[in-house]
This record gives C-alpha cells, structure tokens and sequence, in this order.
C-alpha cells in the first residue's frame, strides 16, 4: 500500500511540473544566445522548433533576416576598416576613406542586430507561452473507486 501511495504521490508531482523544454535566453556580447535542455541553439534550430506556431515562426524569420543583414554590413565594414589599417602598418599608402564609408556600414548594422535581438525575444516568448499554455491543458482526475473488498484509484484525462 506504501508502494501505491507513493508512486501516486510521485505521479502527482510530475504531472504538475510539466515543463516541455522552454527555450531559455541568456545575453551574450551584445547578443541574445538560446538554449534548451543545456545545450546551445542555432537560428535553423529556433525555426525548426517554431513551425508549429505560426506568430513564433514569423516572428523568427524576421529575426534571421535582420541577423543576416547585420552579419553582411557587419563583415563588409569590418573588412573596410581593417584594408587601409593595415595598408598603413604595412608602410603604404592607406585610402581612409574606405575607413570611413566601413565605419558607416558597421554603424548601420548595429540598428540591425538590435531588431534581431527584438523580434528573436519576441519569437521565443511567443514559443514559450504556447507550451506553457498547453501543458497545462492536462488536467488529470483521480477517483478512489470502492468495489466489494477491493480498493481502487482511476485517472482520467
């Protein structure tokens, strides 16, 4: 009976504790980085995950878009900034103007990272209410069931 008693208990505790993998967020350099069940996800992995909630799915794709664009300004500014530095280092003559015109798309990318970091929060609030909301859809009854000498216990969902 001591069996019975806990593993009923111990059904209880576990029902009601339903977590199904949240996505959990954490800042990184500027950045926000996504985890579930300890390991790191990936923006295709975020997608995969979201196709079954249309908000959450449209919500990352404008995320990956603006993460793409910021990524290409990023890189291209970068690099722009760093051929005439190291022209310099190198003893030539070093064209600062493409210093200039690098610092302006790596300046314009920031804006860019920032609606990622937005619309990528946004997507996983959207993924996450939605679990959130349907694991509590299960609602277990249990019934103690009394026939002849015998004693029962039915959950029904």
């Amino acid at each position: 009976m001591k069996k019975l008693f806990f593993t009923i208990i111990l059904c209880l505790v576990a029902f009601s504790n339903i977590n199904a993998q949240k996505i959990e967020m954490k800042k990184s350099f500027g950045t926000n980085m996504y985890m579930q069940d300890g390991k790191r996800l990936n923006a295709k992995q975020l997608t995969d995950l979201m196709k079954g909630n249309e908000k959450a799915l449209s919500a990352i794709k404008k995320a990956k878009t603006n993460n793409t664009w910021a990524t290409v300004l990023g890189g291209a500014g970068g690099f722009l900034v760093g051929f005439p530095i190291g022209t310099s280092i190198g003893g030539g003559d070093a064209k600062w103007e493409l210093a200039a015109v690098g610092a302006g798309l790596i300046v314009a990318a920031i804006p860019l990272n920032s609606a990622y970091n937005k619309h990528s929060k946004k997507a996983v609030n959207l993924y996450n209410n939605e679990i959130s909301s349907s694991a509590y859809h299960f609602k277990p009854e249990f019934n103690l069931n009394l026939k002849g000498t015998g004693l029962g216990i039915t959950m029904s969902f």
